[in-house]
């Protein structure tokens, strides 16, 4: 099940008056990048992961929204629940991407119509539209969405998964990326009824263990399991300047202002970090990062002092900076726990009262005054707060 153009669907729920033009979700500046777009703005060649300018060229009537993430991901939330109340497994793949398994169902309902009614449900009570497509293994359902959309569904019965990848192109394959459909299309490979008609042996001479794996999704052979949706282990966010800078009081004040936002994300989400990380990213493109344990916490004043404590020991080079990083891992489950040697009572009480008034009037109603003067445009490429699966 996928979500059709998701973060475009939840800004025309807000805003109906993007709906039928072209809408761009990213950054806005040259150095953003398209996380989203209509279907309208698809008709000019433009597709997600594009440069912000390249799209803008394609299309310069499109309509650029910069994005919420912690929008998209209540949206993302509210159907996580309805399928994992109607459903014996299901895995969450992306934000806006769903595997459910099946199996057995037919003996109740019959598979499809159950898969039915879950869309209809989520399209009554989400009001976005979703698409999803019925077979037998991940790789087939993956690229019947896709065929499916958008807002649509389809069944491809056991048996009939070759016949239905056939006509289709390579790069409908899952693990076909750009450097890939090249190299098969220089060989005069361009569908997939070509690559089945070929010997596996050819595949795995031309790209090895990957060949084999794209060899066999052209035959419909997918065992991977749907894998539970598991809990996140580690939460992080980034900041690309739109001018490199080295100014390392403003470095530091947007390092501040991103190490509030994990803060205040770790204390709603109910979880403590034992481990901190910070990347830096130099004009040359040459990345380097840090990181370090410390005793599991939540509260941005010790949070943020590491965060500049490993700034200061990374950033030896002097030289300009592009991007900035951080990241909080080995997340586990749980509330604060007291120091009784360094904690004060009022302290706790103040992040409990500042986290009340976040979630009364937004994240930016009360902050640090280190985060007040931060240039807006630096504010707004910030890449938003990414949760990390891990198995």
């Amino acid at each position: 099940m996928d979500l059709d153009s998701f973060f475009v669907s939840v800004e025309r729920l807000i805003n109906p008056k993007l709906i039928g033009k072209p809408v761009l979700v990213g950054g806005s500046s040259d150095r953003g990048v398209v996380a989203s777009c209509s279907y309208e703005a698809r008709a000019f060649g433009i597709h997600s992961a594009m440069p912000m300018r390249l799209a803008r060229q394609l299309c310069p009537d499109a309509i650029i929204v910069r994005g919420d993430h912690d929008q998209y991901s209540q949206f993302s939330n509210q159907v996580s629940d309805i399928i994992k109340e109607n459903v014996p497994l299901y895995e969450k793949a992306s934000i806006d991407e769903f595997y459910v398994d099946l199996t057995g169902m037919d003996r109740f309902f019959g598979c499809y119509k159950l898969a039915t009614e879950i869309r209809q449900k989520i399209i009554k009570e989400t009001r976005l539209p979703i698409s999803f497509a019925l077979s037998e293994n991940k790789t087939v359902s993956k690229v019947g969405t896709g065929e499916a959309k958008p807002n649509g569904q389809m069944e491809i019965g056991f048996g009939t998964e070759k016949h239905f990848l056939a006509p289709l192109s390579i790069r409908k394959i899952p693990m076909v990326g750009d450097k890939t459909y090249q190299l098969l299309r220089n060989m005069g490979i361009e569908k997939i009824k070509t690559l089945q008609d070929m010997p596996m042996k050819v595949m795995h001479q031309v790209l090895g263990e990957n060949g084999i794996l794209i060899w066999k999704k052209a035959q419909g052979i997918d065992h991977s399991p749907v894998e539970p949706y598991n809990e996140r282990k580690s939460i992080s966010t980034e900041c690309t300047f739109e001018n490199d800078t080295i100014d390392v009081g403003h470095l530091k004040r947007v390092l501040v202002s991103m190490t509030e936002k994990l803060g205040y994300q770790l204390r709603e989400e109910e979880k403590l970090t034992s481990c901190v990380t910070v990347k830096i990213r130099y004009s040359d493109f040459n990345t380097f990062t840090m990181q370090c344990r410390i005793p599991y916490t939540a509260l941005d004043s010790l949070l943020i002092e590491k965060v500049k404590e490993l700034f200061d020991k990374l950033f030896q080079k002097r030289m300009l900076i592009r991007l900035i990083g951080i990241r909080f891992s080995h997340l586990i489950q749980g509330t604060y726990q007291f120091n009784l040697f360094e904690d004060r009572v009022e302290q706790v009480q103040l992040y409990a009262a500042m986290d009340k008034m976040k979630r009364r009037f937004g994240e930016e109603a009360v902050m640090r005054a280190a985060g007040l003067n931060l240039d807006k445009r630096d504010t707004n490429l910030f890449n938003g707060i990414k949760k990390k699966p891990v198995p």
